[in-house]
């Protein structure tokens, strides 16, 4: 039997119960009633009747004496109005002869009525023949005998029903306290059992219960040889089992070799020892708790005790510290942009970059244990870089001149010689004036994204609404949008809104996406232009319904050189990687969401203007 049934089973008694209790009760209460009722319904239907006839009979002998005082028309109707009213009591007394002794008193009632009725009819016959000759005497000799009858008879009636009405009353009274008394009696035991069975069931249930916190406490102190005995089949008694193997497990593992785990400690630390990027751990309290000797060569630090430094004392850069003590009170991992991961520390022969990150350690319980720092020497990485910046910017230089030569050689044989050469030789001329302007747009964006680079740049910030930027932008590809029959259109979330930003180079970064935009978007399409306030910075978007971005490029889209395979462009694939310095030197980031058939979404943050 599970616990479950066995639980219920518990609930079921003391329901059962209950029901009896109720059930018991509920009888006792109908047992009352019915007495009650049987004093209501029998005997005092009886006694109102005997008093209705009291009182009729009474008014009867009024009219009686009316017609020894000589008024016989009113005697006589007063004697006849109740009358009626008596033989109508005294037919409901008939019907309701429900008592010993009460049918013969009814009887007697009747008999002697009819015997007064005849008196007074006699009564008012002689009245009528002799009006004088009606004296008292024949009152007291002939009338008032049955109506003393009759009256004692009436009073006798209501006598034996009020004596029974009393003797129901104590039986009734008799049946309360024996309903009282039973009904106690019965909740009583019903109480007392339901309460033997609760602590026969929570005893059976909490024995096992304590089974297992004694086996807990022998297993922490150490024994892992207890075994929890298993005496049923329900989920305690498979509980019993799994806790009896996990103990067995626990033993096993205590008896394995000591040395093998410190073999392992060994060949950790070997693996950390030989790893070249430096490897830094801090615990909740920003002190050091383990440090590489890479990171030790890194930070100029002696091979000493470290579990007295804190970040600071190792750290020059007060941001990686904040970083660090920004996860430790949120236990999240930062998010930040790759560019913002570089640190620079001073070295024998300059400075060094290192690429830094920081990794929360959590325990079993997923709770904050600690924090790890590593540090990539990226040094070399940035020179190669610085390098190669500088010779594209050589080149790029170096490139114009003769490319502006041989532009205007190229336009000026287009326009004067062209109609001297055949067709074949128009489009080759045509293709090469088209490839030197390419490589012109290659040679200008490369010296712009080299200035932007190398910080160069120079920003005129001021306030600008963003309706401005918008209202610019349609203007500018008003005729493509409809040469292309593709619609534009911009949202704002309100006509004020503004941002601090150069009003150019934004311009710019629009006029890059929607280009692109229509690059790629089919004819009859649509292009959107949203921007909506953030916090303190506006996201301004442009969405296109065109074929959309494959997953596999959305992460290095703002890469030099990167183009979607597979989509024809006419572009050097630096765009967004100059939309991308611009939003930076702004102070904001710029990103794009998009589902491959259902367009594509390119997102940047700007400041709102303060």
């Amino acid at each position: 039997m599970t616990l479950k049934k066995k639980i219920l089973i518990g609930y079921g008694v003391a329901f059962a119960l209950m029901v009896l209790v109720v059930a018991w009760a509920i009888t006792n209460l109908v047992s009352l009633g019915r007495a009650t009722d049987a004093i209501l319904s029998d005997n005092y239907r009886s006694i109102l009747a005997a008093e209705n006839m009291v009182d009729a009979l009474e008014r009867q002998d009024s009219g009686t004496l009316l017609l020894f005082l000589g008024e016989n028309e009113k005697g006589i109707a007063q004697f006849r109005e109740n009358e009626a009213v008596f033989l109508e009591w005294l037919a409901r007394a008939k019907d309701n002869i429900t008592i010993q002794g009460e049918a013969g008193l009814v009887q007697s009632i009747e008999t002697n009525y009819s015997a007064y009725r005849k008196q007074f009819s006699a009564l008012t016959d002689f009245s009528e023949t002799n009006k004088a000759a009606l004296v008292p005497t024949h009152y007291q000799d002939k009338v008032y005998p049955p109506f003393i009858q009759v009256r004692e008879a009436c009073v006798g009636l209501r006598n034996l029903n009020e004596e029974t009405m009393y003797a129901a009353s104590l039986g009734a009274g008799a049946v309360a306290r024996r309903a009282i008394w039973s009904t106690a009696l019965v909740a009583a035991s019903a109480l007392i059992v339901a309460l033997m069975f609760s602590l026969f069931l929570a005893e059976r249930i909490a024995q096992p219960i304590r089974r297992f916190m004694e086996a807990s406490r022998r297993i922490s102190s150490g024994d892992y040889s207890v075994q929890v005995p298993v005496k049923t089949d329900d989920e305690l008694g498979h509980l019993a089992r799994e806790f009896n193997q996990m103990s067995l497990q626990l033993g096993r593992y205590h008896e394995m070799n000591f040395d093998q785990i410190i073999a392992e400690k060994n060949k950790g630390e070997a693996i950390l020892s030989s790893i070249e990027d430096g490897l830094v751990v801090f615990d909740i309290q920003l002190k050091v708790a383990g440090i590489n000797p890479a990171a030790r060569r890194m930070l100029k630090l002696e091979f000493t005790e470290s579990s007295s430094l804190r970040c600071m004392d190792i750290l020059p850069d007060q941001q990686v510290c904040d970083l660090i003590h920004k996860t430790v009170e949120t236990g999240a991992q930062p998010n930040i942009p790759d560019e913002q991961r570089i640190i620079v520390l001073p070295d024998n022969e300059g400075s060094r970059h290192y690429f830094f990150s920081v990794t929360a350690i959590r325990g079993r319980d997923q709770k904050l244990s600690g924090i790890v720092l590593l540090l990539r020497d990226v040094t070399r990485l940035k020179e190669v870089e610085r390098l190669k910046s500088e010779f594209i910017m050589a080149a790029s230089h170096e490139l114009r001149t003769p490319l502006t030569s041989l532009s205007m050689s190229v336009d000026l044989l287009m326009e004067h010689a062209t109609g001297n050469l055949a067709e074949r030789d128009r489009d080759l001329l045509q293709a090469a004036h088209e490839e030197v302007h390419r490589m012109k747009e290659l040679v200008n964006d490369l010296l712009d994204l080299s200035k932007i680079e190398a910080g160069r740049i120079e920003l005129e910030f001021e306030n600008v609404p963003v309706a401005t930027l918008f209202g610019h932008v349609e203007a500018v590809f008003k005729s493509q949008t409809d040469m292309k029959q593709v619609s534009l259109e911009s949202a704002l979330t309100h006509d004020s809104l503004k941002v601090r930003a150069d009003t150019n180079k934004i311009t710019w970064v629009l006029s890059n996406l929607i280009s692109n935009a229509l690059r790629y978007v089919s004819r009859g399409g649509q292009i959107s232009l949203k921007a909506l306030q953030i916090g303190h910075h506006v996201h301004l978007s442009v969405r296109d319904n065109g074929p959309g971005i494959p997953l596999e490029y959305q992460s290095k889209l703002f890469q030099k050189f990167v183009q979607v395979r597979g989509q024809e462009s006419s572009g050097t694939g630096l765009g967004l990687s100059i939309c991308k310095e611009i939003v930076r030197a702004h102070g904001g980031t710029i990103w794009v969401e998009s589902s491959a058939g259902q367009g594509s979404t390119f997102t940047f943050s700007l400041p709102v203007a303060q």
